[in-house]
């Protein structure tokens, strides 16, 4: 295995860097906008199913005593 230099390495990054495609300031804030509103939707999807499974959880153990 080569031994890349510290100098190289640095080099090596720089041009690595230059080839990522970076977002737009309009797509990063359009998906944080959808990441914002899919979070919201799902807490309150899995809220109401633990609202629902635990009145029925409690309606269960009512009837047992």
């Amino acid at each position: 295995m080569a031994k890349t230099s510290p100098g190289e390495f640095v080099r090596q990054v720089r041009v690595e860097t230059g080839k990522i495609a970076w977002p737009t300031r309009r797509e990063t804030i359009t998906t944080t906008i959808m990441v914002l509103i899919m979070t919201t939707v799902l807490s309150l999807f899995f809220f109401g199913i633990d609202q629902i499974l635990g009145r029925l959880v409690k309606a269960l153990l009512s009837l047992a005593a």
